[in-house]
């Protein structure tokens, strides 16, 4: 009897936490504003771009302000300098543009960032690393069972390039827009979800113990559908991600494991459900960053530097 009174207390408990709703609006501490780092390099053709922007507080919903002004460059390990200047028509925007067909990025080469503003010195290094071929991108009908009659899903194809440790982000676009929700972010460690994550890993093997015989792996079937972007209409009805007409294109960038740690963290920390599940779920944090005062007594830098080999397929859904 004792027993079922503590049970009832505790599930009268419970549900008055979902009886009230009472919005609170906490005062936060305020911060002194640090430089945040947006360098996402490639070896594409075309320009390149850097963002410095400043934090700014929690609840600003503003655009962050551009850090203006600074001297920014790249250099390789053969101290050949790429120069980014600031771009007078969008502030905190440092571009490098190409003379002719060069281009940023050659793999097995490393990179040092290095950002000059303020009186501080910052600096990051990365090195590029090998990416694999998209080989093909298929849609499929959802089974007749199916809420939603035409709900087709796509998937794309590609396998890990041989060797341990290879890290990859896989960029969608679909009709020429980047799918760019927190829950779009797609990283894969080995063409698995982590180091450790493959059927191989399980079974006590590298997913590249097999590269003796020259078998490439596949990339897993979640990662492979992760393509596809997840919107509602108006009545709350989730769309089919793709329709008859629709295009799509994948990217496959190469990053280091520090930026796949990085990536995976601002997916935990921006893919927020809200509700009662933010009870159970991590705290909010800033993520990682390898941008380094060269003055250990300076200010923190956020943000993060990679320079990425990039492979891309496009695929135009046409019904069969």
């Amino acid at each position: 009897m004792k027993n079922l009174i503590y049970i009832i207390l505790f599930v009268s408990s419970a549900l008055s936490l979902f009886s009230c709703e009472t919005k609170i609006n906490p005062e936060l501490e305020s911060a002194v504003p640090v430089l945040v780092v947006d360098a996402w390099l490639t070896n594409k053709p075309g320009n390149q771009t850097i963002i410095l922007t400043k934090t700014q507080p929690y609840f600003d919903s503003s655009t962050p302000p551009p850090v203006t002004g600074a001297t920014v460059t790249v250099t390789d390990n053969s101290n050949k300098v790429f120069a980014f200047v600031e771009d007078l028509a969008k502030p905190g925007y440092y571009v490098w543009t190409p003379v002719g067909n060069e281009l940023i990025g050659v793999v097995g080469t490393s990179y040092k960032l290095s950002i000059q503003t303020a009186g501080e010195t910052y600096s990051a290094e990365s090195r590029m690393g090998p990416t694999t071929a998209v080989d093909s991108i298929t849609f499929k009908k959802n089974e007749p069972t199916q809420q939603n009659p035409d709900f087709y899903r796509g998937q794309f194809f590609a396998k890990d390039v041989l060797g341990k440790g290879d890290t990859y982000w896989i960029r969608t676009y679909k009709n020429g827009a980047l799918l760019n929700k927190p829950n779009d972010i797609n990283v894969a460690y080995d063409a698995g979800f982590d180091s450790g994550g493959s059927f191989f890993s399980r079974m006590g093997k590298s997913r590249d113990g097999l590269r003796d015989s020259a078998i490439l792996v596949d990339f897993i079937p979640p990662i492979r559908g992760r393509i596809n972007p997840s919107d509602k209409d108006a009545n709350d009805k989730v769309l089919s991600p793709y329709l008859p007409g629709d295009s799509v294109y994948v990217e496959i960038h190469s990053i280091t494991t520090p930026a796949f740690n990085y990536l995976q963290e601002v997916s935990i920390q921006t893919n927020r459900p809200g509700g009662f599940s933010e009870l159970f779920a991590r705290p909010i944090a800033n993520v990682s960053t390898n941008m380094v005062n060269s003055n250990p007594n300076g200010k923190k830098a956020l943000g993060f530097f990679n320079v990425a080999a990039v492979s891309g397929k496009g695929q135009k859904f046409i019904q069969k």
